[in-house]
């Protein structure tokens, strides 16, 4: 593969489209839904220079899903963009072979990238964690693997096994958040390998994730999903080197949608995609709850949830 140009199609919004579920006993795949998700996103403008898509991510609801599940909905995906826009899959596991066996089924379908985190549940050492990894770039020379460092789940990553991971050459990302401590582990990452991956922000950082000094050239962004001009202008105000403007961005306009966020965490359930697919209904799209043991929100915060995309000017509200 030809990893300098893997690293320059992984850049932009790195947008985790949720999944839709049939709302009944079931909970099958709504495969129209997900269609319907990822027109949205490409129709809005977001394209090859200004986005990556992950499919069958946590907001995804990988962890809920069967093998042929996950596949199926990679399959659903990568038809519905037909290659506009480059694709990852969502590859977290616990068991090294389903990794093998998810990175071969990326190849197979020509994927741009596959997520790949420290399987959770035991705690790994990083030995273990650099055998899986291995495993899966063995097994799907041509994918790129994005290194997702998942520190609240599992063990993290450290420097020096990312270090180390850099003499692989199909691994060409890292998603990358670290805990906030006097050592700057973030910042020692970003700074020391943006020349090596692209790094994507999933610190929340993007006002200075952004600048040459850290070089960060991707960005998780949830906002996305239902407010797709969101991410277009981020990109613009990074290309554009406007700091200042970004960091309005992120507080005036992401962080009340993150509060939010957490206090459904704290109060309520737990999980990743439900309060996307909230908003995303909202706006007019297809919903549906997450699967189980996520219980839906969709009823207990539907006011608050609209309070606050009416506060942060989202558009094509559908007022009830």
């Amino acid at each position: 593969m030809d990893t300098t140009l893997s690293r320059e199609k992984l850049q932009g919004c790195y947008v985790t489209v949720p999944t839709p579920f049939d709302d009944n006993d079931t909970f099958s795949i709504n495969e129209s839904a997900l269609r319907t998700y990822v027109d949205f996103l490409i129709s809005n403008g977001l394209a090859s220079d200004t986005a990556t898509f992950l499919a069958g991510g946590a907001a995804g609801d990988f962890s809920t899903m069967t093998f042929n599940e996950r596949i199926k909905v990679a399959e659903i995906v990568a038809d519905e963009v037909n290659g506009r826009v480059p694709l990852a899959f969502g590859a977290q596991s616990t068991s090294t072979l389903e990794l093998v066996k998810l990175a071969q089924a990326a190849q197979s379908m020509k994927l741009d990238f596959i997520q790949v985190s420290c399987p959770f549940y035991f705690t790994h050492t990083e030995a273990d964690f650099e055998e899986f990894v291995r495993a899966a770039a063995k097994a799907a020379p041509d994918v790129g693997i994005i290194i997702y460092n998942t520190f609240w789940t599992s063990s993290g990553v450290s420097f020096s096994m990312v270090d180390r991971l850099s003499e692989l050459d199909n691994i060409v990302g890292l998603k990358w958040a670290a805990p906030r401590t006097d050592a700057m582990e973030f910042e020692d990452v970003c700074s020391h390998f943006s020349n090596r991956f692209t790094i994507i922000d999933n610190n929340l950082f993007f006002a200075f994730s952004a600048m040459p000094a850290m070089g960060a050239r991707a960005f998780e962004v949830h906002l996305c999903n239902f407010w797709p001009q969101w991410g277009l202008k981020l990109i613009q105000e990074v290309n554009s080197a406007n700091y200042t403007e970004i960091a309005r961005m992120m507080t005036q306009e992401a962080m009340p949608w993150y509060k939010l966020w957490v206090d459904i965490e704290n109060n309520y359930t737990s999980g990743d995609g439900y309060l996307d697919k909230l908003c995303m209904e909202l706006i007019g799209l297809p919903s549906s709850r997450c699967r189980p043991p996520t219980r839906d929100i969709r009823q207990q915060y539907r006011k608050e949830t609209m309070e606050m995309m009416r506060k942060i000017g989202v558009p094509n509200l559908v007022e009830e």
